[in-house]
């Protein structure tokens, strides 16, 4: 069973459709005692950095860190993939989980925000997440805010400039772009994760 994390960010029900295509079973759910019984979890999430409050609060909260240490497979998309950098200038004071470093950016003034649409990735490293998808991939972007580069990047995406498209530690990967959108390369993306 995959947990997808409910913390008050949009998008939840086009993952739980995605994974059925794949034939997966999941559950939408915010209760702790179902995360710790599920076997992977997704944070899914279209909004404010704010939305995160609820993760790195109470019980939820130390849940979710306790899996991450443990190597619990975890998957962040789009605003997931931020919360797992150490903040974001969308929230300024609002902590992430800080597994990779750097803040999340708003998009300068020079380039239309938000990035929304089909944008390619260029491969930077190895990667599990990404076996089987090849630099040039197409997949599809909604975002005002961008993830930094780090030494946790597998791969990037450049909209003014290059930024992290996937990052990769152990059994926690996130993504800034929406696979459950991003047609068959999104849903091989989402499957090497059940794979993980």
């Amino acid at each position: 069973m995959i947990a997808i994390v409910e913390y008050g960010a949009g998008n939840l029900a086009s993952v739980v459709k995605a994974l059925q295509r794949l034939g997966r079973e999941s559950v939408i759910t915010h209760d702790p005692d179902i995360l710790i019984r599920a076997r992977k979890w997704i944070i899914p999430g279209v909004g404010n950095f704010k939305a995160t409050a609820s993760l790195a609060n109470g019980r939820l909260g130390a849940v979710i860190r306790d899996g991450v240490k443990d190597g619990r497979p975890v998957l962040g998309i789009c605003l997931g993939l931020q919360w797992m950098f150490e903040g974001s200038a969308e929230a300024p004071g609002m902590k992430g989980l800080g597994t990779f470093s750097g803040q999340c950016e708003r998009f300068p003034d020079t380039v239309k925000s938000p990035h929304v649409g089909w944008d390619s990735i260029d491969r930077s490293g190895s990667s599990r997440l990404l076996e089987g998808i090849t630099s040039g991939s197409y997949l599809y972007f909604t975002h005002s805010y961008r993830a930094p580069l780090c030494s946790n990047t597998v791969a990037t995406c450049t909209y003014e400039a290059p930024f992290t498209a996937v990052a990769e530690w152990g059994n926690l990967f996130g993504v800034q772009f929406h696979p459950e959108k991003s047609g068959e390369v999104g849903l091989k993306i989402l499957e090497n994760f059940c794979e993980v």
